[in-house]
């Protein structure tokens, strides 16, 4: 097939970051979607909080088992052909929402999308490393990051607007659409540098991922970190209407801000590890580990939420915590690329985000369980602590390792 004209251009890899960061938008877009209207299909398909947690649980447990089979089949087919049939999949699944019934249905839906979904920050992150080397790497990743609290943050108007329009199910149907019309443009629009077949990837044990230190290092802090994005992500307005009492359209209004704040901490952690590198004459692993742990400071203010009265104070919060998650999560992925080689690198990968959403997902449990006994109060007051623990081991573990561009 013909090369897209503009593969020559110093340009091209800039280009690849905006089609990524468009597909994580809408690959956001759709998993937010039911989080905006949980409230209102809590009424509408008769389920509680607790139904509410299990079909979470249902799209986490889903997506923490299969990032790294995501990776395996991203590293095995290849970047182009496997994120467009994974984008297929799970717009088939968006799609499906609309036809649910009860808690079920949507429950067994979640899990369908979970399931595909989690081959978009794998699949990101191999074509990012295909195309950009170096200390500069985490601005890339930065701006490919913006997709995931961009698409957070539409969710909350788009979705309300849609619903109050054309009703609920509308939400569904157009994420699902545009999830189609993005994986045809992928497969049309993207190559590799080398533009090697897929039949050339390397087929790399699982021992020799799972066995690192270096390895560990990020699986862990992910562990930690995955639960606040995972409580801004699908608890916010629900949290929002039962204990601040807010309408659906007040939630609308209010609900996207923390998502802005974490675009602007994603940009912010991809641009301040180089220029730490710079100004102080950093090396490559100290600039990314104060990054982490700047932003591990930060996300003490979430940790805070539950001791403020005025809702508005609440959402500033949000937005601080929303902020340094993304600082983090920028970091950490980069680091990915830093530590792993491309041909093994989707699969590393999505085995440490799979540790980060096995986080989530027991985060997400215990909510479930005890937030309607205890209030949000004591699991926000968690996420304060988290991220803290997490930079002390990803200082410690990678203690003496070089990231591979170093050790060439």
């Amino acid at each position: 097939m013909r090369r897209p004209r503009l593969m020559g251009s110093k340009l091209y890899p800039w280009a690849v970051v905006g089609l990524i960061t468009l597909g994580v938008v809408i690959n956001y877009l759709s998993r937010n979607t039911l989080s905006v209207l949980a409230a209102q299909l809590e009424v509408t398909l008769r389920f509680g909080v607790r139904e509410y947690s299990y079909i979470v649980a249902a799209f986490q447990l889903a997506y923490t088992v299969m990032q790294p089979v995501c990776g395996y089949v991203l590293d095995r087919l290849g970047v182009r052909l496997g994120f467009a049939l994974f984008a297929l999949l799970w717009s088939g699944a968006g799609l499906a929402h609309a036809l649910a019934g009860g808690w079920q249905a949507l429950a067994l839906c979640r899990a369908g999308l979970g399931a595909s979904e989690a081959a978009a920050v794998p699949g990101g992150m191999k074509a990012i490393s295909e195309w950009f080397k170096g200390p500069n790497r985490s601005q890339a990743v930065g701006w490919f990051n913006v997709g995931t609290s961009f698409g957070a943050m539409l969710a909350p108007p788009l979705t309300v607007g849609l619903t109050l329009i054309f009703g609920w199910r509308s939400g569904f149907l157009a994420t699902g659409v545009m999830g189609v019309i993005w994986a045809m443009g992928w497969y049309w629009l993207y190559r590799s540098p080398t533009d090697a077949p897929a039949a050339a990837a390397i087929r790399v044990p699982l021992t020799q991922v799972l066995g690192q230190r270096r390895f560990w290092a990020l699986a862990i802090p992910r562990f930690l970190a995955e639960p606040a994005w995972q409580t801004f992500t699908f608890w916010i307005p629900l949290y929002l209407a039962s204990e601040r009492h807010w309408d659906l359209q007040h939630i609308a209004i209010f609900a996207w801000t923390p998502f802005l704040a974490a675009d602007l901490g994603g940009v912010a952690g991809g641009y301040l590890s180089p220029w730490l590198g710079r100004r102080f004459h950093f090396s490559l692993l100290r600039s990314r580990q104060t990054v982490v742990g700047l932003a591990a400071v930060l996300m003490i203010a979430p940790g805070l939420i539950g001791l403020v009265a005025d809702a508005n104070i609440a959402i500033l919060l949000f937005c601080v915590g929303g902020f340094a998650h993304q600082m983090i999560s920028v970091t950490l992925n980069t680091l990915s690329a830093d530590l792993f080689a491309s041909e093994r690198l989707a699969v590393a990968n999505g085995w440490v985000g799979s540790a980060g959403w096995t986080g989530g997902l027991l985060f997400s449990l215990l909510i479930g369980q005890i937030a309607h006994a205890v209030g949000f109060a004591p699991l926000f007051g968690c996420l304060g602590i988290f991220d803290l623990i997490g930079v002390v081991i990803l200082v410690g573990l990678l203690r003496g390792v070089r990231p591979l561009e170093e050790s060439a």
